[in-house]
């Protein structure tokens, strides 16, 4: 998964899952603290956020159950596959955040890790409403509705 996306970055692992499962209505990019076998790790393009979450806890955003595996070439000295990780942001945006996690049904979800053009290890968190099961469906709806449409057009001229 070490393409490169529009911007440059170079993705490192990313949840795809969660466009589906959430409406995101907000999308924050922040730094994450990491220890040196994790940046080693990741470089080797091996990370899982697809089953984690950021939690507000102790005037901080923590990224929590954020699988990144040990280092291959690690010593006994290597990192914890799924600590609890500090994510990197303003005072403010940690106010926003924390307050709109205490309204009902917002959530936190990672949607995205990548290094960005200066090799920073950055998350794309993503500010999000759970759906219902309705609301997928009508999301799968639509999306099928727009591909045949794509097709229709693309056949006829």
């Amino acid at each position: 998964m070490s393409d490169k996306d529009k911007e440059g970055r170079k993705i490192i692992a990313e949840n795809r899952r969660a466009r589906h499962e959430y409406f995101v209505e907000d999308v924050i990019e922040a730094g994450i603290m990491l220890t040196g076998t994790e940046v080693k790790a990741l470089r080797e393009g091996k990370a899982n956020i697809a089953e984690s979450y950021a939690s507000p806890e102790d005037g901080a955003i923590w990224l929590i159950n954020a699988n990144i595996p040990e280092y291959s070439a690690g010593n006994r000295e290597n990192h914890e596959p799924k600590r609890k990780r500090k994510l990197l942001l303003h005072k403010r945006e940690i106010t926003r955040l924390a307050q709109a996690v205490e309204r009902k049904g917002y959530t936190l979800t990672p949607l995205r890790l990548y290094f960005n053009e200066r090799g920073r290890a950055k998350l794309e968190l993503g500010l999000a409403q759970g759906k219902k099961i309705h609301d997928k469906r009508d999301t799968s709806k639509e999306r099928d509705w727009n591909r045949q449409k794509q097709r229709l057009l693309r056949d006829r001229g």
